[in-house]
């Protein structure tokens, strides 16, 4: 029976939070239906919005002095996204940047808040330059659509030295430096630190293999860059990286799990990190006690929360001015993403730290006491006799096994309960407990659903995310048709109505379980997703392909390979219907990927339903677009499952 969609997707979010010198707090919430961007100036005082765009707006960034918030746009979701300042008072609207043929990755304000950096495309679309401007406080005169440039052309500080992805981190505390992000793969960066004035670069990180580097700040001193890192170990740690020896030492280890966010406050020394324990958070805040050492105490979230272990997936870490407040993102399977600050300032080791909810997105036509949490599984895969991929899978589950959220519906009838499952992107992603509507929804439409994380899937450690690189691509795809095996054995399931489905890197998973593994599946839904590597590789934007040619092959060394594993290639082999949708303006994977594979599988006879939206890229951003396709993908689910 078909549920009405409305009901489960007009629950709102409130997101990227991000801290005033005077207490207020900004974010982004799709109340209107895309993102825009709010400021509220108590813990659960009705909000203002201060954009109200058809496009949604991607993030916010409050200027130290609190004069300004700098905020990105694009258009038709086409990840293009141009820079404004707004200001917070009276709303007034300033427009940055107007170059839509490129892309503006935002970077940081200056200690001072008159200048503000990032990295584009403007110069060359496969190279992303460094570039600084100045803004000062005056967002004047300019209305809230697309005004006229109120500012001075940006100044390029560095050329790129290669293609590919180069962002912004942030500024050293004297303003004169800046540390800049190169990631040459999803496994691999190199930070340098870059003079503003000179444009000089300098190389900090240096390394054998494939070491991550993420979210980078100068230290107190500016001596040094610390970071989340797995330069010292298998998972993430916050790591120091002193900029004279550039010697890399561990601060604050997770044990057998990653450090996954990290925000520090170099004035005051003050961090914040969230540990990633099997998908789930746990937020510690503190201060650096020496360069290498770190004092940090346990954050209850949600608040009032009776168990020691983590309930919720935190993220969106902000520090405020002066480190006082730390703001983040939260959110559970029966919460809704909401922005939650911790104080700082007390924080110490068996002392606890005062935390306020800001949000209350509204929950939409359900209740949240009605959304179900899914159990954490573990299932065996054709490896599972080897050795685990790290000593915490080996020690704990003796050899190969793959981490999933499993959830039945409520009264699951034995033997007839069909199954989603639903495979993440990336693929150096991670399915999380978070809030997801569409979970809910098939549960109360009678399945059960399976949320993997294959092999490649970040959140396991460094080797485990390695284990579907290049030549291991399929791997991975068997690691789904050994989840169908577990599932066929669970007693509610019925073998005979699985349905695959998947977004961007999870959209090829989708189309390759459905070709290698054509017997299992009743029904596919492809998101976004690869059908030719080849055609992919060739057409995705060019700033992306050497770093997309890292992790899949490249096309002048694995073009054979990749021409064996591309569905395109064998969709003869595809038995059941397939629901095929895809944004026309996607510049990571191109709209001809959708197209191909949809004229091929209807050329073989199989039922195709296609949806391409004109006004989408890569995700679906406007409501009334997720609705209608979630309406359409319930509609095909009916008629086939």
């Amino acid at each position: 029976m078909t549920r009405d969609v409305r009901r489960y997707f007009t629950a709102r979010e409130t997101t990227a939070p991000t801290l005033s010198p005077d207490g207020r707090v900004a974010f982004l919430a799709d109340t209107t239906g895309t993102m825009q961007v709010w400021i509220s100036d108590a813990p659960g005082a009705w909000p203002r919005q201060r954009t109200f765009y058809d496009e949604r707006v991607s993030f916010a960034s409050w200027s130290p002095d609190g004069s300004a918030v700098a905020f990105g746009k694009d258009a038709g979701a086409d990840e293009h996204d141009q820079l404004f300042v707004l200001d917070p008072d009276d709303g007034d609207i300033a427009r940055l940047t107007d170059r839509p043929d490129a892309i503006h990755l935002w970077g940081g304000w200056s200690p001072d808040g008159d200048r503000i950096a990032f990295a584009a495309n403007r110069r060359d679309e496969s190279r992303f330059d460094v570039y600084a401007m100045d803004v000062g406080s005056d967002a004047d005169d300019a209305d809230d659509t697309d005004a006229d440039s109120t500012h001075a052309d940006p100044e390029l500080v560095r050329e790129a030295d290669c293609e590919g992805f180069v962002s912004v981190a942030g500024w050293s505390p004297s303003g004169d430096r800046l540390v800049v992000q190169d990631a040459s793969a999803s496994s691999d960066d190199d930070l340098s630190v870059v003079d503003v004035a000179t444009g000089e670069r300098d190389h900090v990180t240096p390394h054998d293999g494939h070491v991550r580097y993420h979210q980078p700040a100068f230290g107190p001193d500016g001596e040094a860059i610390y970071c989340a890192s797995d330069a010292n170990a298998d998972t993430m740690e916050v790591a120091r990286i002193d900029l004279e020896t550039l010697a890399t030492e561990t601060v604050v280890s997770g044990g057998e799990w990653s450090i996954d966010g990290f925000a520090l406050d170099a004035a005051s020394g003050r961090l914040a990190v969230t540990r990633n324990v099997d998908g789930y958070s746990d937020l510690r805040v503190g201060r650096l006690t020496s360069a290498t050492d770190a004092d940090l105490a346990d954050v209850s979230l949600p608040p009032g929360s009776e168990t020691s272990e983590p309930e919720c997936v935190v993220h969106d870490l902000s520090m405020g001015p002066d480190g006082e407040r730390v703001a983040a993102t939260v959110s559970a399977p029966d919460l809704n993403h909401s922005v939650f600050v911790a104080d700082a300032r007390d924080a110490h080791k068996g002392e606890s730290v005062s935390v306020s909810r800001w949000t209350r997105p509204s929950a939409g036509g359900m209740s949240l006491d009605a959304y179900q949490s899914p159990d954490l599984v573990r299932y065996e895969t054709f490896d599972a006799d080897e050795r685990g991929s790290s000593a915490r899978e080996a020690e704990s589950h003796g050899g190969r096994e793959i981490p999933a959220y499993f959830t039945l519906p409520i009264d699951a009838p034995a033997g007839e309960t069909p199954v989603v499952v639903d495979i993440h992107g990336g693929p150096h992603h991670q399915r999380r407990p978070w809030f997801r509507p569409i979970r809910q929804y098939f549960l109360d439409s009678g399945y059960a659903v399976f949320e993997p994380n294959v092999r490649g899937s970040s959140g396991y450690g460094r080797e485990y995310a390695a284990l579907d690189d290049v030549e291991k691509r399929m791997d991975s795809v068997r690691d789904i048709a050994e989840a169908v095996e577990w599932l066929a054995d669970r007693p509610e399931i019925d073998p005979e109505r699985v349905v695959a489905y998947g977004r961007s890197y999870g959209g090829f998973m989708v189309l390759a379980a459905l070709t290698e593994y054509p017997d299992l599946w009743a029904a596919g839904v492809d998101f976004v997703g690869i059908g030719n590597w080849v055609t992919f590789l060739e057409n995705t934007g060019d700033w992306r392909r050497a770093h997309r040619e890292a992790e899949y092959g490249s096309l002048a060394d694995d073009r054979k390979f990749l021409e064996s594993i591309s569905p395109i290639h064998s969709v003869d082999e595809i038995e059941c219907p397939l629901f095929v949708q895809h944004g026309a303006n996607d510049p990571r994977v191109p709209v001809s990927e959708a197209r191909q594979i949809a004229a091929e599988v209807e050329s073989q006879g199989v039922p195709v339903e296609t949806l391409i939206f004109d006004d989408e890229g890569h995700h679906t951003t406007k409501l009334g677009n997720r609705i209608e396709m979630f309406e359409r993908i319930a509609g095909f689910l009916d008629r086939h499952v």
